[in-house]
């Protein structure tokens, strides 16, 4: 059973490091390998937070410590790498990307039940074998799977498009909102030094675009990108012994309901959780451990590897109604320049996997972290608490809301 402090939420772990290696297109990376960007991250991390690396001795995967499905992340070769002499928590979480916010709910556990004093977590990906757009396409055929490629069904994008397409014909969303979702986040990488994609994209631009998996185009995809990003967790009580400001964990779960499952990859959700990103069940968790509501956050991290999602995760964590989150889109709630607006939550302040670079939703917790911190670019003014999600996608999904140090 969880508890919470005082002062709202658990507040028992902070986020202390944040570090990353620059972002590259996909494949252009090579010829360095997911460890050794892994370990340039990790280093970075140590360095913001003013550890040694030697003190680390923990790790928190999500994706089944798997560096974007295409090779495997190892803690004894990170060991080797680094010189860390013992570890004494190493775990994953399940699945895939729905598992990033989670990793640091991982940690926390660690942490808390005394097994790991200093917790990364992390992704590194190089896609120089194979894509991740089309990774559906590559795995081996059986019965859980047998529906997809006969399909056509080759990558996430052409599964997504179905539930977009879903959610369109229950609630008469309009593509006008999926446009807006991604100029809106095009608009905010435009001022980040290292977002990989920073030409303005205007509406004209959008409705002109190829279309991919209809009713999605070109735009409502993510990009396809290799790096990698490293997040070390402590005590609260360590952290504020160190060099950075302290981000607190203020709650933090993941897992989900039978009825989302296998998520895109099963096509059986009845419309509830066909029409939505899997995360109400976890984003009633996190307020029930925060004591906080939609209406307590400043800004929202939402995990956005396709446009449709950001509408239906704004619905899943109250933000607006089931089935009002393309007209809430739409009327400008999401973006940066209306922070200050009633009802208003700025998305992906820092241009998200659309815009800024896709390390499969940890650039969101470093964006958290900033935005905590007090050190974004696109700083939401006087943020007290930042709300950070992983997935959609199969279970688990996760979330996590970070807060200011008191």
């Amino acid at each position: 059973m969880t508890t919470s402090t005082p002062d709202g939420g658990l507040r028992d772990v902070a986020i202390v490091g944040v570090g990353r290696t620059e972002y590259y297109k996909r494949g252009e990376s090579w010829p360095r390998t997911t460890t050794q960007m892994a370990c340039e991250a990790i280093l970075n991390a140590c360095e913001d937070a003013g550890i040694s690396v030697k003190q680390i001795d923990g790790f928190a995967y999500y994706s089944g410590a798997s560096a974007g499905y295409v090779d495997k992340m190892d803690t004894a070769d990170f060991m080797e790498t680094l010189g860390i002499p013992e570890v004494t928590f190493t775990a994953a979480l399940t699945s895939g990307g729905g598992g990033s916010a989670g990793s640091i709910g991982l940690a926390r556990a660690a942490i808390v039940a005394g097994d790991a004093t200093y917790v990364v977590s992390l992704m590194s990906l190089q896609q120089s074998k194979a894509r991740l757009g089309t990774v559906f396409s590559q795995v081996e055929l059986n019965p859980t799977n047998s529906f997809l490629q006969p399909s056509g069904l080759a990558g996430p994008g052409h599964l997504m498009s179905i539930l977009a397409r879903r959610h369109m014909h229950l609630y008469g969303t309009r593509r006008e909102a999926f446009a807006e979702v991604a100029i809106s986040q095009r608009e905010n990488a435009m001022t980040r030094p290292d977002a990989l994609m920073k030409k303005p994209l205007t509406k004209e631009d959008y409705f002109s675009a190829r279309m991919i998996a209809e009713p999605l185009c070109l735009f409502d995809f993510c990009q396809e990108t290799d790096g990698a990003v490293a997040v070390i967790t402590t005590s609260i009580e360590r952290a504020r012994d160190l060099k950075q400001k302290p981000v607190p964990v203020v709650a933090a779960a993941h897992g989900g309901v039978k009825e989302w499952g296998r998520a895109f990859a099963w096509m059986g959700m009845p419309d509830e959780y066909f029409a939505s990103a899997g995360n109400k069940p976890i984003a009633k968790r996190l307020y029930e451990q925060s004591g906080l509501t939609a209406g307590d956050l400043d800004v929202a991290l939402l995990y956005d590897h396709f446009t449709p999602m950001v509408v239906m995760q704004l619905e899943d964590y109250g933000f607006c109604e089931k089935g009002e989150g393309g007209a809430f889109v739409e009327s400008g709630a999401i973006r940066y320049s209306a922070q200050k607006k009633s009802g208003h939550i700025p998305v992906n302040t820092h241009g998200g996997n659309l815009s800024e670079a896709y390390i499969i939703g940890m650039t969101h917790i470093v964006e958290g972290v900033e935005q905590m911190r007090g050190t974004a670019i696109n700083q939401v003014e006087n943020a007290e608490h930042a709300l950070v999600t992983g997935g959609p996608a199969s279970l688990p999904v996760s979330g996590l809301i970070l807060g200011r140090d008191n």
